[in-house]
């Protein structure tokens, strides 16, 4: 594979990205989604509701920007492996689903260069959504009256960018199950496995050490994750991102 090839791969899935439809509507969805529901649901906390009190818990009493970014990392920790998932799952599985599959063969760039291609825009995407979200909750925050924030509250902040970028890491085995399942509907239940993996891992009290459980407990409570666990985190694209370019060469 050469570096020509990945280059023009990498180009070409870019244009399809910033033209989709579906991307930009993921894109809008995580990131102002995100900020508007966490504003909702502090604003509800503020007038006392009891169910809202209940679903945020200790996070209720919280004030400033540590009750937002808490906040926002509780939702951001569940809706993101999604948004990236779905997302992996039509980027990878819209070429079976369309029909269009069978015209890669006469391409000049090689399939594995192009599965790599649609990776690296993936994963370029996903750090500008981090950027943007991280945005729109510091605008949330000035809006909410809270102010400049200090030491703690700049570290707080400074965890969200992390915590997208980690879900978007731990979203690629999405776009291997697209890719084996031949659609994007796969992917999506995929995408759906992760999650419930997440889940029980950490009502089994083994989430610190689980790549898909690891970066969440990282972002809402650092102190109980080892920084060497989040090492394990970059093992899961390098690993599914083989296997999808292998599965694309075949």
């Amino acid at each position: 594979m050469s570096g020509a090839g990945l280059g023009a791969a990498v180009a070409v899935e870019a244009r399809k990205a910033i033209a989709s439809r579906v991307m930009a509507s993921i894109t809008v969805l995580l990131v102002v989604g995100v900020g508007v529901l966490a504003l909702g649901m502090l604003l509800a906390a503020g007038s006392g509701d009891a169910q809202v009190l209940a679903k945020l818990g200790p996070l209720a009493g919280v004030p400033g920007w540590g009750g937002l970014v808490g906040v926002v990392l509780q939702i951001t920790a569940a809706a993101g492996v999604l948004a990236f998932g779905v997302a992996l799952s039509w980027m990878f599985g819209r070429e079976f689903a369309d029909g269009t599959v069978a015209a890669l063969f006469a391409l000049p760039v090689s399939r594995p260069a192009i599965a790599l291609g649609k990776l690296v825009v993936y994963l370029a995407w996903s750090v500008v959504v981090a950027v943007a979200l991280t945005g729109v909750v510091a605008i949330v925050g000035v809006a909410m009256g809270y102010g400049a924030t200090d030491a703690a509250g700049v570290g707080a902040l400074a965890r969200i960018p992390v915590l997208v970028v980690l879900s978007a890491l731990i979203a690629v085995p999405a776009a291997w199950v697209a890719t084996i399942g031949r659609g994007l509907l796969p992917g999506i239940a995929a995408t759906v496995g992760i999650i419930v993996v997440a889940q029980v891992s950490a009502i089994a009290d083994v989430g610190a050490w689980v790549p898909f459980v690891a970066p969440a407990l990282w972002a809402i409570a650092p102190e109980s994750v080892p920084a060497a666990a989040l090492l394990t985190v970059p093992t899961v694209p390098l690993a599914f991102g083989a296997l999808c370019a292998l599965a694309w060469s075949r």
